[in-house]
């Protein structure tokens, strides 16, 4: 048996200056770009239900999800769940330079900074309950493409990770399908016979088989076992539904443009905008370098590659459309589109590792500013994003205690009174304070004004945050809401946005009409 010296020892030459540059530098950046997260407790509207959740998401398709989750225990451990969650995306980083044969340290840094500051990580640090477990699943993405050509049937090995990888979160699919894409076109980029090039490419198609078909599976099996349904959230009941493909098609089309030239997450200002283009300019001149060195303009099947891989780009990149019918396209899904980034940065390292000369010097100069500069431009994007989230939680609390004392001095109020409470706040009677729109209100939960979502959410915010039990009925429990009395009462902060009628408090947060 090796000893524990022995296996560290063996670890650190494994992971090479490339590689510990990857971990080092993906633990750092991620820290100065997330403390905030990792330090202050704000929850979302489904974090205020989960502040301890065994993550049972058997119905939503995530069958290893409570597993991945474990490992932090169930509870709402901020920092721990986000140092775990830096820790996965560390790792993610090394296998990353692994992969794209990333050999210069200074490379490597970039890939991990721009791999743990992408701004939809915001979002997945605004529901911090569940965050480590969707970056075990991305982990095991990036492992699952690693696989494929380390072993000889890493296939098969890479196929049992993407399962259990969809089986975490299944938003990381696309993820794994850009990776593989792109080392198939750096196979067919290599002087080998047409045969072998095919041989080792179709590795890739088999990985992605095995993964989805044992994904899928594993899932019909323990939905059988339990006598489980799959719900309706995010349209997975109807996954296997047989849907207009031309119209599918084309939904996929208009979002990846959208979504790539308005998202306002690959670049929020003209600084990043900047940035991303001249990393772009800086990748097509390395290809059209390249290209002709190689003489591939002089081929047919090159040109045949580049309208292919235009036209499939963005169908990898939005299958989850193609999946579902129904899903809601949010922030938290959008974390593929830092591939694009990290699959410039690999290519052209590729090309400059043992290149000194004046153009490439320039590229190099030109692609580590343009790299550096936008993964500052990220981390600011994340802190504006996490100092709204602060905001919304200060205000929440003390519009929460304003109106608990309100409730509290109502004539007629006793401890468990039947309280009815329509709507969530009343936008109308406060001013907008919200001073980071333009930055995050594409970021899932870490814009706008308030934590809450619907009425629900005062009860467990009370609960949980103020140490306060109201008795708040459920909405099919009273018919209030079209009375009279009802509608004649002002919101809050308003002169009689309480009132005891009929032995129920009736408190008005919003006008509804």
């Amino acid at each position: 048996m090796i000893s524990p010296r022995n296996f560290f020892s063996k670890v650190n030459k494994a992971l090479g200056r490339d590689g510990r540059a990857a971990f080092l530098s993906a633990v750092i950046i991620g820290l100065i770009a997330h403390m905030p997260a990792l330090n202050f407790d704000v929850p979302n509207h489904d974090g205020l239900d989960s502040l301890y959740f065994d993550q049972n998401m058997l119905t939503s398709g995530r069958w290893f999800l409570g597993a991945a989750c474990g490992v932090s225990s169930f509870y709402s451990l901020h920092w721990v769940i986000g140092v775990l969650s830096l820790l996965y995306l560390a790792v993610t980083a090394v296998f990353l330079v692994k992969l794209l044969r990333i050999k210069t340290p200074l490379f490597a840094v970039m890939i991990s900074g721009l791999l743990v500051t992408f701004p939809t990580l915001a979002s997945n640090f605004a529901y911090s309950f569940t965050m480590d477990g969707y970056m075990m699943g991305l982990m095991l993405a990036v492992i699952a493409v690693y696989a494929v050509p380390k072993f000889k049937f890493g296939f098969v090995l890479g196929g049992v990770f993407l399962a259990f990888s969809m089986g975490t979160y299944q938003a990381y699919l696309p993820v794994a399908m850009l990776l593989s894409l792109y080392m198939v076109l750096m196979i067919f980029a290599e002087r080998t016979g047409l045969k072998e090039k095919l041989l080792n490419s179709l590795r890739y198609l088999y990985m992605g088989v095995i993964g989805v078909s044992l994904y899928y599976a594993v899932l019909k099996i323990l939905l059988t076992v339990t006598g489980k349904e799959l719900d309706t959230y995010q349209g997975m009941n109807s996954a296997a539904e047989s849907i207009s493909l031309v119209e599918t098609i084309k939904t996929v089309y208009k979002d990846f443009v959208a979504f790539t030239v308005k998202g306002h997450i690959l670049f929020a200002n003209p600084i990043a905008l900047t940035a991303v283009a001249v990393l772009a300019v800086s990748f097509a001149a390395v290809l059209i370098i390249r290209a002709g060195r190689e003489k591939w303009f002089k081929s047919v099947w090159f040109y045949l590659i580049l309208a292919v891989t235009a036209v499939i780009v963005p169908l990898f990149t939005n299958v989850m459309l193609i999946i579902s019918k129904d899903i809601t396209y949010h922030s938290l899904m959008r974390y593929q589109w830092v591939v694009f980034g990290i699959i410039a940065v690999a290519f052209i390292e590729n090309f400059l590792q043992g290149c000194d000369g004046a153009r490439e010097n320039l590229i190099e100069w030109a692609v580590t500013i343009s790299a550096f500069v936008c993964i500052i431009c990220n981390v600011l994007a994340l802190n504006v994003g996490y100092f709204n989230l602060e905001k919304k939680y200060e205000r929440t609390y003390a519009y929460c205690l304003r109106l608990a004392d309100r409730i509290e001095q109502t004539e007629g109020y006793y401890e468990g009174i039947p309280i009815y409470m329509i709507g969530v706040v009343g936008e109308d009677n406060f001013p907008v304070v919200d001073i980071t729109a333009d930055v995050t209100d594409h970021m899932l939960n870490v814009g706008g004004n308030w934590l809450f979502y619907t009425p629900r959410n005062y009860e467990l915010f009370y609960k949980h945050y103020m140490g306060i039990t109201f008795n708040f009925l459920m909405p099919d429990e009273a018919n209030y809401y079209d009375s009279e009395e009802y509608v004649a009462m002002p919101s809050f902060p308003g002169k009689g946005s309480t009132k005891v009628v009929d032995g129920v408090l009736y408190v008005k947060t919003e006008n509804m009409h």
